[in-house]
């Protein structure tokens, strides 16, 4: 393929036949399945995942010369959306119970599971997501409280979402080579999480307090109570903590009290 990949989309194609059967068994594929696949590049996952037979494929691609070889390469076998996958509307696949597969580009990673997580009824959106990342990213995703990876964003990927580590990816598994590592995780929406007004206010609380994350937690729960210290009380935290100190439960509590003090 005679193709100038664009460093602004960070393309890096999947090439590694074992790691696209990898997460292609991953998906658990049966004939009733709607699969969506963010990102499918030269087509290559797209490939494998057609011989599952799924009951319908759809491609999300924005750059239009990948769209034209997606076309050539499978025409009816799939549906192509030449959009951009931070601009779809998924609302509209509400109740298809999609699975849904990703190399997602680096530089977006973060802001397209952000909106998935944030979505209304998202158990009844997907019912898995397989998604590659950023070593680095998913370390985030995954780490646990009083770890230096723990922070905003495994907050709020853990508030929704049980999530599996499946495997780490060499750079020589793509081509080009990207400089770093890559992990494959998994995410399954959980029937039963903490519900909130907005998630806006949950990533408000974390932003605040991890924009101090060496600080104590005190700054950061009286700026946002008044009665910080019968709220430190009521949840029994010690005030001398620190914002990695406090488990992902405790922030999904906070915001629930902030969000009835409104």
């Amino acid at each position: 393929m005679n193709l100038i990949l664009k460093k602004s989309l960070g393309q890096n194609f999947l090439v590694d036949k074992k790691i696209i059967e990898i997460i292609t068994e991953e998906g658990n594929i049966n004939q009733n399945d709607i699969l969506i696949e963010v990102g499918p590049g030269n087509g290559a996952l797209t490939e494998n995942l057609i011989k599952k037979k799924p009951k319908l494929l759809i491609v999300i691609e924005k750059d239009k010369r990948l769209v034209n070889i997606l076309k050539d390469k499978f025409d009816s076998k799939i549906i192509i959306l030449n959009e951009d996958m931070l601009k779809v509307n998924y609302e509209d696949f509400l109740n298809k119970n999609i699975i849904i597969f990703g190399n997602l580009p680096y530089n977006i990673s973060t802001q397209i599971l952000a909106k998935w997580i944030k979505m209304n009824k998202l158990e009844n959106f997907c019912k898995k997501l397989i998604l590659m990342f950023q070593k680095e990213v998913a370390d985030r995703i995954i780490a646990k409280s009083d770890t230096k990876d723990y922070g905003r964003l495994s907050i709020l990927s853990n508030w929704k979402m049980k999530i599996n580590k499946i495997i780490d990816i060499e750079p020589t598994s793509f081509n080009p080579s990207p400089k770093v590592k890559s992990t494959l995780l998994s995410f399954v929406p959980k029937k039963n999480y903490y519900e909130f007004k907005d998630p806006k206010n949950l990533e408000h609380i974390t932003n605040i307090f991890f924009s101090q994350r060496r600080k104590m937690i005190k700054k950061p729960l009286k700026f946002l109570f008044k009665n910080f210290e019968e709220i430190s009380n009521e949840l029994s935290i010690d005030l001398k903590l620190r914002p990695q100190n406090l488990d992902n439960i405790t922030y999904y509590k906070i915001c629930k009290i902030y969000e009835s003090s409104m």
